[in-house]
């Protein structure tokens, strides 16, 4: 999956999206409250700045923008001044506009947000949730058919303020199954009956508990939830967004995958519904199956969550957050060839890779200390660890007193080492050679020319370190000592 994301990434492929539904003007004061108000107990606002952004339909269509694609909007806006700059914002993001007409006896959908230090204290909503008229109906079917063939991917996003009609949505999925286009939809109604034919469907889950006749209280119920609802709207996908305990992805006779969030902090679920539908709608245009669709939304989704405000996800920012999951869920014992990727997708990132090595065969305090502070120069800490056999060549029969396997295990539950490999030469030469580190660091008990590896690191521009070891620690001591208090007379 990462794999293809990247091929998508470095290609010239724009795939064509067609997104229908509701558009909204979200509009965001932003301030500070210090005071409450003597004319009344309400705390009162001192305004910083304010800002608009596209909501609904909207911002679906400017996060599949960011994602790379070409969008054609269909929606609808009012003849008035939020409808003029909703429709400016639109067309600076380089959407088509050519499905977007105007209400005549009705204003533009906006939401006002009141934001006081980054949080959300009052929203303002100003609409009309009236359908639309049968002859705005008719101009929306007219353009679906003519452009819809055209498209790879087709999204709906219905916030029910009256442009998802049931008349619309047939002729949606009509002329999407004549043309064997998948069709999106994020849905608003507790009625998914109007959703029968869609391709596939992203509720969260008080939607679904709303649309369901079963009381949800466990996986049991949801899993029941989900098939009453896959049989209803005859969709290929159910995929149920869950908060923070993430996804639920219902394939049609498959096994429910449980998808988890990987958000580290939430500030704002504004617009997070709309940035799993994007993400979808993308990655299935580019070949990217239900699953990898999912877990690549669930990602993006836990990106947007820790931004402020109706934000969108951008393509760079997804393959950053992949490259970093890639690095977060590799295994800590690593071949040198596996280790050789992980450390050139690092540096990739800017990371400092710090490289030590050793025996490491009865773990004390000076080996803490000492990983610790090597740890500390870098991003990323790689040690070297000898092989049984190599351990033997240095230290003699008898030793090591530990497996390789089990010495490997017990360096790896530091929280300081982020890798290790092992080794059987005598040196670490070949290791230092394909990692190539950008600091090498061995204990101050060494002298710089004692330093194997070192004409190696300085001779492609990196640095050698040497770190004050604590003095009187050592495992061939404790060995020693060991043998003294336990010898038999």
């Amino acid at each position: 999956m990462k794999k293809k994301f990247k091929e998508f990434l470095d290609s010239d492929h724009r795939p064509r999206l067609l997104v229908i539904g509701d558009l909204i003007l979200d509009e965001y004061i932003w301030g500070a409250i210090n005071r409450i108000s003597p004319e009344a107990p309400v705390p009162i606002l001192e305004t910083k700045s304010e800002n608009l952004a596209l909501g609904g339909a909207a911002n679906v269509a400017n996060n599949l923008v960011a994602l790379g694609c070409e969008v054609h909007l269909v929606g609808a806006i009012g003849k008035d001044e939020k409808g003029e700059r909703l429709l400016s914002l639109i067309k600076g993001q380089g959407i088509n506009t050519e499905g977007i007409f105007r209400f005549v006896h009705r204003p533009t959908t906006s939401k006002i947000r009141i934001v006081a230090h980054n949080q959300q204290v009052l929203r303002i909503d100003k609409e009309d949730n009236r359908p639309i008229t049968e002859e705005t109906e008719s101009k929306f079917v007219q353009h679906i058919n003519k452009i819809l063939p055209e498209m790879d991917c087709i999204i709906c996003s219905d916030y029910r303020k009256g442009v998802l009609t049931e008349k619309v949505f047939k002729a949606v999925i009509h002329r999407a199954k004549n043309s064997k286009k998948r069709v999106l939809v994020d849905p608003k109604s507790s009625d998914f009956t109007l959703y029968k034919g869609a391709t596939l469907i992203t509720p969260n889950q008080h939607e679904v508990e709303r649309a369901v006749p079963i009381k949800i209280q466990d996986k049991i119920d949801l899993d029941r939830a989900a098939e009453y609802l896959l049989n209803l709207t005859h969709a290929e996908v159910l995929l149920i967004t869950r908060g923070k305990n993430g996804m639920m992805l219902y394939q049609n006779k498959e096994e429910p995958v449980d998808i988890d969030t990987q958000a580290k902090e939430v500030f704002d679920v504004t617009g997070a519904g709309d940035t799993v539908v994007s993400v979808l709608g993308m990655a299935l245009a580019v070949g990217f199956n239900y699953k990898d669709s999912a877990w690549l939304s669930n990602m993006a989704a836990s990106i947007v969550v820790g931004k402020v405000g109706t934000a969108i996800v951008t393509l760079n920012e997804i393959n950053e957050y992949l490259q970093e999951e890639m690095l977060r869920t590799s295994h800590t014992i690593l071949k040198l060839e596996e280790l050789k990727k992980i450390v050139s997708l690092a540096k990739s990132t800017g990371k400092t890779i710090v490289f030590t090595n050793g025996c490491f065969d009865i773990i004390h305090g000076g080996h803490i200390e000492f990983l610790q502070k090597a740890k500390a120069m870098g991003d990323l800490l790689v040690v070297g660890l000898n092989s049984d056999e190599s351990v033997r060549e240095l230290k003699g029969e008898g030793r090591p007193i530990k497996s390789e396997r089990e010495r490997a295990n017990i360096i790896s539950a530091l929280k300081y080492v982020d890798y290790i490999t092992i080794f059987d030469d005598d040196t670490p030469e070949e290791v230092i050679r394909e990692v190539r580190p950008d600091i090498l660091v061995k204990g101050d008990d060494y002298k710089m020319d004692e330093v194997v590896g070192r004409e190696i690191v300085e001779g492609y521009g990196a640095r050698v370190e040497l770190i004050p070891i604590v003095h009187g620690l050592s495992t061939t001591g404790t060995v020693e000592k060991i043998l003294e208090n336990h010898k038999i007379d």
